[in-house]
């Protein structure tokens, strides 16, 4: 194994697992993609052992600060481990975030199980050179019907990798069925964003059907209805709104297999003409909004523009709740902090002219645990709000 030695450490040491090409000493390059590399200051003191990737810009991700072996054994105890903290965590839940990257100590490693199926995503160089020795991990362990392989998200993209999906076992047919708090929903593991079901919210979409007691609901951005059903189940009648043909199809499917056809209709649009045609109806139409877009700050570059975007989507959400309703507003952008987040929601109540209590600020599910040393790890925000 070769050494490469880091110019700066502090943030290392501090207990941060990436290293960037313009901290190391000498260039990555040389190095093959994925390379497992060990890790020393400049003084030749020993700091970890992690994977090399010369093409991109965290060049190296440290798996170990310990000399130890990194082969079957190695990851089977990770993996097994990240699965005793579900355990004890959440139980025996039929569906949730079994490996979370750098919060397990498995950078570029996601592992999400939908019933008898599991959803496995390799984001980095280090981790698709591991793939075989992974999925088979992955299989004595949990021993699933089916592996699909969601190797299609951008990060890949900035390791130098293509993006692929993939049956690496079984049959991703017929659908994997779950089920949260006695509402249930089937996961298209192969189509559907992120792994299939945005299951960082899981944990939020249950306490919020414990503000809600019936009334007109909206949801924006529903995706295949998950909030929206959850919202019906607790007695509202529900609008859910998503510009993608496919999904409001599978939320529609969803509400079928639920019974819940007659509090629930999807309509394909767009959400922010949709906004502004509700505002402009006579406004303060609903009860209850809830609001998930997809990240508007992909980058520190788009921040102002991001921010921007959050604080016109929600002025127009709260204009179209009646007092004393309940908005449940979400940012799944890291770039954007909490403090940001809550200042921009600031923003839109006084652009809405609205006057807004915050109810609780919450975060991503439990099985997306937040290492207190990588706060890239901390990345959902979701405010449960009263409009006055």
């Amino acid at each position: 194994m070769r050494q490469v030695a880091v110019s700066r450490s502090k943030r290392i040491l501090a207990g941060h697992p990436w290293i960037f090409a313009n901290e190391l000493a000498q260039s990555p390059k040389g190095h093959q993609p994925g390379e497992l590399v060990e890790v020393v200051d400049r003084h030749g003191v020993f700091l970890g052992i992690g994977y090399i990737n010369p093409a991109s810009l965290i060049a190296v991700r440290l798996l170990t600060r310990q000399r130890e072996a990194i082969d079957k054994s190695f990851f089977r105890a990770r993996i097994a481990a990240a699965l005793a903290r579900r355990e004890r965590w959440i139980g025996d839940r039929c569906h949730g975030r079994l490996v979370f990257g750098e919060s397990d100590g498995l950078p570029g490693l996601i592992v999400d199980r939908y019933s008898d199926c599991l959803a496995v995503q390799l984001s980095t160089a280090g981790m698709e050179a591991l793939r075989p020795l992974l999925l088979e991990v992955c299989d004595e362990l949990l021993a699933p019907r089916a592996i699909v392989l969601r190797n299609d998200v951008p990060a890949r993209a900035l390791e130098g990798l293509p993006l692929y999906k993939e049956v690496a076992k079984g049959a991703a047919e017929p659908p994997p069925e779950v089920e949260e708090d006695g509402v249930r929903f089937a996961v298209d593991l192969y189509r559907g964003q992120k792994t299939g079901l945005f299951l960082d919210q899981r944990d939020n979409r249950v306490a919020l059907r414990r503000l809600i007691g019936g009334g007109q609901a909206l949801d924006l951005f529903c995706y295949t209805g998950a909030w929206a059903l959850h919202l019906a189940a607790a007695g509202a009648q529900v609008t859910g709104v998503d510009a993608s043909a496919w999904a409001i199809q599978q939320a529609r499917e969803n509400a079928l297999r639920n019974r819940l056809q007659e509090r629930v209709r999807f309509v394909e649009h767009d959400v922010l003409d949709y906004l502004r045609r509700s505002g402009g109806e006579g406004g303060r139409l609903f009860d209850a909004a809830v609001v998930d877009p997809p990240a508007f700050v992909k980058s520190k570059s788009k921040l102002r523009s991001g921010l921007r975007a959050y604080r016109e989507l929600n002025a127009l959400v709260f204009g179209v709740v009646k007092p004393g309703g309940i908005v449940a507003s979400s940012s799944c952008s890291h770039h954007v902090d909490r403090q940001s987040f809550i200042e921009l929601l600031r923003q839109a109540a006084r652009d809405a002219q609205r006057e807004v209590r915050l109810l609780a600020l919450r975060g991503q599910a439990l099985d997306h645990p937040i290492a207190l040393a990588v706060p890239e790890t901390e990345y959902l925000k979701c405010a449960f709000l009263e409009v006055s």
